[in-house]
Parts: C-alpha cells; structure tokens; sequence
C-alpha cells in the first residue's frame, strides 16, 4: 500500500506505547459492561467514529467501546499480533495488507451471517480478491468506499460544448477540442511518484487482459516475455495511452508538478480534467468552494461498456475471530453497517456508501458515477493485486520522466519474477 490520500493516516493522539497498555487490560468494565476494543486507523474520520461510538453506547448500555487510535496503524497492528492481542472490532484499508491477514485466518468469518446480504455484491468482490481465511469465508465488510476517475470541470465543458465522453476516440476528440481552444485537457503531476499511479489504475483494468494478476501469480517466477502472461505482453496499450493523456494533453511542467499542486491549479481552472480520486475533493473545494466538480469513468477502449469505475474500500469493519465478545462485537459491526450510520459517515467523509440499496449521495460528482457503482462496473485499485514493498510508483514515474515504455515494462516483469520467487513458489 502506498501513501496516498486514500490510504495512509495522519498523526492521532495516541502513542503505540498507549495503545498497547490499554488493550493489555480490555475487559469488563468495572461497572460490569462488556469492554469492546476498537482498533480505528482513520485518522481524520477521528470525530465521527466518536460520535458513532457515544450513540451506540446510548442504545447499548451494556456495551463499553474503547477506540484506539494510533500514528501508525500498520505498525502497530503487527505488534498487538506479535502479542496476540487482536482487537474485538477493527476499521482496516481494503488493501494488500488487509489480504495478508485475513490469510492469515485472524479475522472472523461474516459468511451466513444477514448483515452480508445488505452489501453491494460488487464490493464483496473486491474484498474477496484481496485474500480470504479460506475459500468461501468473508472476513471484513465495507463501510466506506472511495472511487478513483476522471475529475472534471463542469463549467469548462459547457462553455466549450463538450459532452462527457464514452470511448477513447470520444476523449481524444474533446482533448483535441480543449487543446485548439487553449485550454490544458488534463493536468498531470509526476514529482509526487503515487500520483503517477492514476492513470495506470484506471487505464488498466479496462485494457487488461480478464483474471491478469490470478494468472500472473500462476506463472510465478517464470513471468518474462515468452510467459503466457506478462506486463510486457498485456500492457504495452495501457502504457501508450497514459503517454498520450500526459505527453499530448497535460500542461506545460507537469513532470515538476504535485499532488497539491494539482489540487489547487485544477481549483483555478488551469485545466478540465484531472486524473484524481475523490480523497481530493476537500482540497480542490477548499481552494474554490464554488468550483462545479463533476467525475467520469476513465474510457479506456472504444466499447462504452467497457468503462468502470476504480474503486477501493477505504474503510472496512471485521471482527478478531477469537474475540472474547462475539455477541457484542457483531451487535457494534451491525450498527457500524446500518444505512443510518453509513449514510452519516459518507456523506461526512465524501465518500460511496457501499450497501445494495443506498440512497444516493448529496454530492453532485458522487451521484454521476453511482449507476457504475450500483451496476457492479467497478474495479478494485491494482496496486491491492501487487504487494507493498514492490516499486511500482517508481518505475510509473521513471516512465513519465523518460518515455520507454519497454524498460518499464521489463523491470515490471522482472520485479514480479523476483517477488514470486521468494513468495508465491514458496507458497505452492
């Protein structure tokens, strides 16, 4: 996982040290309610779980909800594991991390249990792909799902007649549009190595081949250019075209260019289009609170119904399956996944409710992507298929800066070799 607006933390309250002294003594609480630990990574969602926390404590006296929070969560989730101390209830990014513990069988299984009948099946997929206990079982359920595409400015479209487009051939005719008219299609950022990951995530699951990383771990360590599948196959299009989007139609400097000032240039109007996901809203809408944001899905190929949406789970709910409280765990998990707090929650953090019969959002870029979101034409982050220590925002970037698709595409493929060398063959 790397640390992009959508999945690291920000600096919290509590120390690690804090943290593991008082999980070290959850238990009763002295009045005699039940004491559930709470392992909550979110930094700036800090109030609302607050909130959440002291209402359903209201509804459920019997219930005391001790949040922890930490600077670090990764970190320190992996000591209270070296401890054994798995947290009752926990908040978790979707990402790779996420999949290597519930491989590791720490987190209960939500299979048969009805609260999973209440989620998008789409979103369960995503989950479901970045690892299990074992076959069948679900160990998390979403509460809050982000969404990565193409940010858009209303008022420049209209003002040059454009319509949102469906297909690559349509997108290549409005760039060309905007170019002729002066205007900078898209602006791009590079000097932030994460931001260049953009139009890989959304380019590429429309272009790639079906089941891509499920064959990729099937190769192994022999993935090259004679395997049946390989970056150096199966990409070469998703890498042309991201050279298009930015060496033809980004501005001038883009490779100098970063994350906040991608926010602020796009807040100015400096171009139509951004490759961005909605963690960036609050910052573009801080800079013009009045700017009209719109979002479409990335169209990749020429079929319209090709277009999805990447999306990711920005915060998911499980249990520690050898909770002390099952029965009052899942009561909290329950209520963490009712429409009423998830609906509180998203519209708080701008963020995709993903339960099946979700209203939808208030805000007027959120409600342009939901039929994709509804429809299960969604795509989970591609970085969740490939494991953390892997540089992949550094081999992106190095592309940006020098164009060869080829070597990125080869040390793609030989990083893959590597790691599944020493992870995926030991695995089988």
């Amino acid at each position: 996982m790397h640390p992009t607006p959508r999945s690291r933390g920000v600096v919290a309250v509590a120390t690690l040290f804090a943290v593991t002294a008082a999980l070290a003594g959850c238990g009763p609480a002295d009045d005699g309610r039940v004491q559930l630990d709470f392992f909550q990574f979110k930094g700036e969602a800090a109030q609302d779980f607050r909130d959440i926390v002291a209402d359903f404590e209201a509804a459920n006296p019997d219930i005391d909800v001790v949040i922890n929070q930490v600077p670090d969560p990764d970190t320190a989730l992996r000591t209270l594991l070296v401890k054994d101390r798995v947290p009752d209830v926990l908040t978790v990014n979707g990402s790779a991390y996420y999949g290597d513990l519930a491989k590791a069988g720490i987190f209960y299984d939500f299979s048969g249990e009805p609260i999973v009948d209440t989620v998008n099946p789409a979103v369960l997929d995503i989950l479901d792909a970045l690892g299990t206990a074992a076959p069948g079982e679900i160990n998390a359920l979403p509460m809050a799902n982000n969404a990565l595409g193409v940010i858009y400015n209303r008022e420049i479209f209209a003002e040059h007649g454009l319509e949102v487009p469906t297909t690559w051939d349509e997108l290549m005719d409005v760039c060309e549009r905007l170019k002729a008219a002066g205007v900078a299609p898209f602006y791009a950022t590079a000097a932030d190595a994460w931001t260049t990951l953009e139009p890989f995530l959304t380019l590429g699951p429309e272009i790639q081949p079906d089941d891509f990383f499920p064959r990729l771990r099937e190769e192994g360590a022999s993935v090259g250019p004679d395997s049946s599948v390989s970056f150096q196959k199966d990409y070469p299009e998703v890498f042309e075209k991201m050279g298009v989007l930015y060496d033809q139609y980004a501005q001038d400097g883009w490779r100098s260019r970063g994350y906040d000032d991608g926010n602020a240039a796009f807040a100015r109007g400096e171009s139509a289009m951004y490759v961005m996901g909605i963690w960036s809203f609050s910052q573009i809408l801080a800079n013009d609170p009045d700017i009209e944001l719109g979002m479409f899905p990335m169209p990749g190929t020429d079929d319209p119904e090709d277009r999805l949406i990447v999306t990711g789970v920005d915060v998911a709910v499980t249990i520690g399956r050898d909770t002390a409280h099952p029965e009052e765990a899942l009561r909290f998990v329950n209520y963490l996944l009712s429409p009423e707090t998830v609906a509180r929650y998203t519209e708080s953090q701008v963020a995709l409710s993903p339960l099946a019969d979700a209203p939808p959002p208030s805000f007027d870029a959120l409600r342009e992507i939901t039929p994709f979101f509804e429809a299960g034409k969604i795509s989970g982050f591609l970085d969740h298929q490939i494991p953390a220590a892997f540089p992949l925002q550094q081999i992106l970037q190095q592309f940006f800066f020098d164009a060869d698709a080829t070597a990125a595409m080869e040390r793609l493929d030989k990083e893959w070799a590597r790691f599944a060398a020493r992870s995926y063959s030991e695995d089988s």
